[in-house]
């Protein structure tokens, strides 16, 4: 997956550690935010061909937190790529508020990207040389003229996720928990409705991966769509809806019990 950038979603005051417990489950309505319908996604690997998923059907609400579990190679990234607008399917529709994606033009897929979509990735993918303001900033360039007023909201977001006196510091001399929490402040930069993010704990310690799933569980608690792709149960548990893929199929769908 290549980077792109998007939002916030409400303001919290502080800098203090995130909240991790799980969020409500949202029921899905008769308009559905995505809507899949006989998905396949099919690639050549050599002479070979890959079905990466085969005839998903799938509808996701706005405001769910869904984690997308399964072994590797079973299609939980090709999905993803799908629903960030990433990809498009080799048949079946997939649609993002009732447009198709599938059909739609590069420039199309662009602007949803850039202003609906924020992306978070196991890699940081942060700009070395670039300090972590600079890095939420720079993301809100193509939309934001003023510097000064992409200046103001970096600083807001970065407050958000506790790194407010983090503002000057370069990647370097972040650790991996805060190279995190700055990569989550840049894909709010352009407020998106869906936060998409593939392994978002991979490269993290069991702290700093509560840190960062309590703030995913705070944006959905917002109104924001939160997807992620995950091996890791005790990551898994925060999401309130759970789709298991085995061999590009989706052989599960629950939502754990709140009881």
């Amino acid at each position: 997956m290549t980077p792109d950038t998007g939002h916030e979603a409400g303001a919290a005051e502080g800098e203090g550690r995130p909240m991790v417990n799980p969020t409500t489950p949202v029921s899905v309505e008769s308009s559905p935010l995505y809507r899949l319908q006989r998905v396949e996604r099919r690639y050549m690997k050599g002479e070979a061909e890959v079905a990466a998923l085969r005839g998903v059907d799938l509808d996701i609400a706005a405001g769910e937190f869904i984690c997308i579990e399964g072994p590797s190679g079973s299609g939980k990234s090709t999905l993803l790529q799908l629903l960030g607008a990433l990809d498009t399917p080799t048949a079946g529709t997939v649609q993002m508020d009732g447009q198709e994606l599938g059909s739609a033009g590069d420039g199309v897929l662009t602007a949803i990207r850039s202003k609906r979509i924020g992306f978070v990735f196991q890699q940081f993918n942060l700009i070395p040389t670039l300090s972590a303001s600079e890095n939420v900033a720079l993301a809100m360039a193509p939309h934001h003229p003023s510097k000064a007023a992409r200046d103001e909201r970096a600083k807001e977001l970065l407050t958000r996720v506790g790194l407010g006196h983090r503002l000057e510091h370069l990647p370097s001399r972040l650790s991996g928990g805060e190279q995190q929490r700055v990569a989550i402040a840049r894909a709010l930069a352009n407020q998106p409705e869906v936060i998409v993010a593939d392994e978002p704990t991979g490269n993290l310690d069991s702290e700093s991966a509560g840190e960062v799933m309590g703030i995913l569980n705070e944006l959905q608690r917002d109104g924001v769509t939160v997807i992620i792709a995950t091996h890791d149960p005790e990551v898994a548990q925060h999401a309130t809806r759970h789709l298991k893929l085995r061999d590009g199929v989706v052989v599960e769908d629950s939502q754990p019990s709140t009881a």
